[in-house]
């Protein structure tokens, strides 16, 4: 989820919202009334189905979703053990007979014609990521995701894209729905619920008191297109997914939805706007790490899934990224900085809040898509030469490609990071 409002505050002109080593959303007393009052087990590498608190297998989850019709898979967008989960799930699922067709949250609807021609086999892989502008309509680097998008060619298994366009979520944050020009409206469904008080909880916890950045920062009306604009997201989402379904599946058919793991949680986003116009049996899955960035036993609340499977933790993206966040720009500007992660790679580099990006390695810095290109070739260990404007004068930073090691474990009862 914090990917998502990365997004969704780098659009509104305000920097990356920071995870926390102890995600306060992960157990909240939300959701389901039959779950929301005590908390689940999580097993390393089993799937707790937390309506009875049992651990199962992959096999046995395949069976216990026989008569869901649309299942939500929540995910961390650069972790590959939420991705493997998730072909796992796919793979499970058309084992056991069902007809699998595949949601896909990083396209606009507007794209569907590639995802047809990849699934048919008339399209190379990198004439799919050309084609598809991948690095534009997503950003993430296409090898998180290329084991699903390979199986579903192979298997022949529909993709659909469920998203809608960018510059329409961000039309709905600034403008509010009854503003929206004749067009924009056309993009998204006509009911979205933005009154329900559950969510909007959760979606301040999200910023938690460790945030200091944006909490004390935001109005009232910020915060109100945010969640605006974050239940349109929800909304489209959901509608494309379950209309899609109605329209091209059967008896057997499930509609597993990739997306992330903030629109799936206590089923208050895309699941709960898929209700207004499906009434089949809906589940979630959400893969969660045993343990929390300091190595504590991750506390999560049986309403926030209605499956959960166990993951390790993992230290590092598998692929490096810079930690500098920016907005998107009008023509004739350069992308100027405006939220720099703390112990990142650019914060290592030197980047300040106010820089604006001219170049990487030589390439001059058009638009994101590019930048997206560009980050995508870089492995750990390799380095980077960016040309940056401060204060109007040129400078060169250098950002080297190089891991962190974990933080060696504080004693017991030492201050928390939000006490320090």
């Amino acid at each position: 989820m914090r990917q998502t409002l990365a997004v969704l505050l780098a659009a509104a002109g305000l920097g990356a919202a920071s995870a926390r080593a102890d995600d306060p959303a992960l157990n909240l007393p939300l959701g389901d009334p039959a779950r929301k009052d005590r908390e689940a087990p999580l097993v390393l590498d089993g799937i707790t189905d937390t309506a009875k608190d049992e651990v199962v297998t992959p096999s046995a989850l395949a069976a216990r979703l026989a008569a869901v019709r649309v299942l939500f898979v929540g995910e961390s967008h650069t972790s590959m053990e939420f991705h493997n989960v998730q072909k796992r799930v796919i793979e499970e699922l058309a084992k056991g007979g069902r007809r699998v067709f595949i949601g896909l949250e990083m396209y606009p609807y507007t794209e569907q014609a590639w995802l047809d021609q990849w699934v048919d086999g008339l399209l190379t892989e990198d004439g799919f990521l050309k084609l598809s502008r991948w690095y534009k309509n997503w950003g993430y680097h296409w090898h998180y995701y290329r084991d699903i998008f390979v199986f579903a060619r192979d298997r022949g298994l529909r993709m659909f894209a469920v998203n809608t366009p960018r510059d329409v979520v961000q039309a709905v944050r600034k403008k509010g729905f009854a503003n929206l020009t004749e067009e924009e409206a056309a993009h998204i469904p006509s009911r979205i619920d933005v009154d329900n008080a559950e969510h909007k909880r959760l979606f301040r916890a999200y910023f938690g008191e460790g945030d200091t950045m944006h909490a004390p920062t935001m109005t009232e009306e910020q915060w109100d297109g945010m969640f605006r604009a974050q239940c349109t997201w929800d909304a489209t989402m959901g509608y494309n997914a379950v209309e899609a379904l109605k329209k091209h599946g059967d008896e057997k058919a499930i509609m597993v939805v990739l997306i992330g793991s903030g629109h799936v949680a206590y089923g208050l986003g895309a699941e709960r706007q898929a209700a207004l116009w499906f009434d089949g049996k809906m589940a979630s899955l959400i893969p969660t790490p045993v343990v929390d960035d300091e190595g504590r036993p991750q506390k999560v609340r049986a309403s926030y899934a209605n499956f959960l499977w166990g993951l390790p933790r993992e230290a590092d993206p598998l692929y490096p990224t810079l930690g500098v966040s920016t907005p998107e720009k009008k023509d004739g500007e350069y992308f100027k900085v405006i939220a720099v992660q703390k112990d990142s790679v650019g914060a290592a580099a030197g980047f300040k809040v106010g820089d604006e990006i001219v170049s990487l390695d030589g390439t001059p810095i058009t638009d994101k898509e590019t930048t997206n290109r560009l980050m995508s070739q870089k492995r750990w260990g390799d380095a980077a030469q960016l040309e940056v404007r401060r204060g109007g004068a040129p400078i060169t930073l250098t950002a080297y490609f190089r891991r962190r090691l974990p933080e060696p474990p504080r004693p017991s009862g030492a201050a928390s990071g939000a006490e320090r």
